[in-house]
């Protein structure tokens, strides 16, 4: 299991604006900040690092995980609006397994190809809450 990534970045404050909206629906937000490195995660802490520097990273392929089918659609919107390349809208990608659900776009700092991916099922849908049925009163007898 991979711990931390670092990408050399070509413009720092544009990448750092750009992941801190793109990734904010997955849980991430700036988590540190020194030198000429930025990390981003989760609470508890940061597992994707931008440093400035050269050369540039190579764009990369690489796949955040998600918690629910939501965040991976809310990742999506976040990170068109902040300026990324659609490269694949949020759904279903059966060829991987049937609850493969993750989005595509492009940096539009870096070009790294960027993936949210979860693996879990829909969230079941409830059932509305069956009406409780009225017993009849015994009946009296007929004397």
């Amino acid at each position: 299991m991979i711990d931390h990534f670092t990408v050399t970045v070509a413009d720092m404050p544009a990448s750092k604006a750009f992941y801190e909206k793109a990734l904010a629906p997955i849980g991430y937000a700036v988590r540190m900040e020194y030198m000429e490195f930025v990390g981003l995660g989760d609470e508890k802490k940061p597992y994707w690092w931008l440093k400035t520097g050269a050369p540039v990273t190579t764009p990369q392929h690489i796949a955040f995980r998600a918690r629910s089918r939501e965040a991976v659609d809310a990742f999506h919107k976040a990170a068109l609006e902040a300026g990324a390349r659609d490269d694949g809208a949020p759904g279903v990608r059966e060829h991987y397994h049937p609850t493969y659900y993750a989005a595509f776009v492009v940096d539009p700092v870096n070009g790294h190809h960027l993936e949210v991916v979860t693996h879990e099922a829909p969230a079941a849908k409830k059932k509305p809450a069956a009406k409780a049925k009225k017993k009849a009163a015994p009946k009296k007898k007929k004397r």
